[in-house]
């Protein structure tokens, strides 16, 4: 790997009130990567969220929670990528997606922010090249329901569909920084589903 220091960011609400919903499924992927590597969240000012350091394979890799809520994340990857002089390749933001089912994921390097409030901030600092993992919350079908949906907390079907696909995404994650990004892709989206 040409790059030894990488940034998982899941993008999420501060909040026990926003702990579960589907807007937060950034900060359940960052939990289970610290999680499986041994990782422990401490808060930290200068990043503006908490942040945590584990061990994926060959790759010292940073955690980051962003406490500055969706609208402002950029304030917090800005001063990680900064601090450490991160470039965008070495930069993956995890983050709900309203356009793909619940518990279905696809990684993707590049694009535009989707409408995503989250990505739109980190477009300004970070333009659009880095990469994304995007996690399938579903949509309710109506874009006039989409904010009550996306602060509201899955049901058990699909909760339990997210948590499989972060599972099987940590997994591919594992298997970008140990061999490639398109090794990590293709074995991402060609799990069952």
């Amino acid at each position: 790997m040409p790059d030894s220091l990488y940034a998982i960011v899941g993008l999420g609400n501060p909040g026990p009130e926003y702990a579960r919903t589907r807007h937060n499924t950034g900060f359940w992927f960052a939990d289970l990567a610290a999680l499986r590597y041994g990782g422990n969240f401490r808060t930290e000012s200068k990043f503006f969220g908490e942040t945590a350091r584990v061990k994926i394979g060959p790759a010292d890799v940073l955690l980051l929670k962003p406490t500055t809520f969706m609208n402002r994340s950029g304030q917090a990857v800005s001063a990680l990528a900064n601090f450490y002089k991160l470039t965008p390749n070495q930069l993956l933001v995890a983050h709900d997606e309203l356009d793909l089912p619940a518990g279905t994921m696809r990684l993707k390097l590049g694009g535009g922010h989707g409408g995503h409030n989250g990505l739109r901030d980190i477009h300004k600092s970070q333009g659009e090249a880095y990469r994304r993992l995007r996690i399938g919350i579903g949509h309710p079908g109506d874009k006039t329901l989409v904010l009550n949906y996306v602060l509201g907390r899955p049901n058990k079907t699909d909760e339990e569909a997210i948590l499989d696909g972060l599972d099987q995404s940590l997994n591919a994650v594992e298997t970008w920084l140990k061999e490639s990004w398109d090794k990590g892709t293709q074995q991402l989206h060609t799990a069952a589903r």
